[in-house]
């Protein structure tokens, strides 16, 4: 009888042993898992935040002189008058 008693004890302990090694197997995968998110969203969030920068300098910058000829030029093909342009058509 007691020797039933003390195998019973020893498989208690065994399937509690396994029980908790499972689970603090689980909890490190969702952890790991949290921990990657959190990278990513970290990125994600500095990204945003200098492309917020860039469009900041940008507003600044929206009325200067230099800015609108850089426009005109770019976007809109315009010159200054007597300015000549040389484009370069490669090979």
């Amino acid at each position: 009888m007691k020797k039933n008693k003390k195998i019973y004890k020893v498989l208690l302990l065994i399937v509690i042993s396994l029980y908790v090694i499972i689970t603090l197997v689980n909890q490190q995968k969702v952890l790991n898992n949290y921990n990657r998110e959190q990278k990513e969203l970290s990125k994600k969030v500095e990204e945003k935040t200098e492309y917020q920068e860039q469009l900041t300098k940008t507003k600044e910058n929206v009325n200067s002189l230099e800015y609108i000829e850089q426009v005109a030029r770019e976007k809109l093909e315009m010159y200054l008058p007597n300015e000549r342009v040389y484009e370069d058509k490669g090979m």
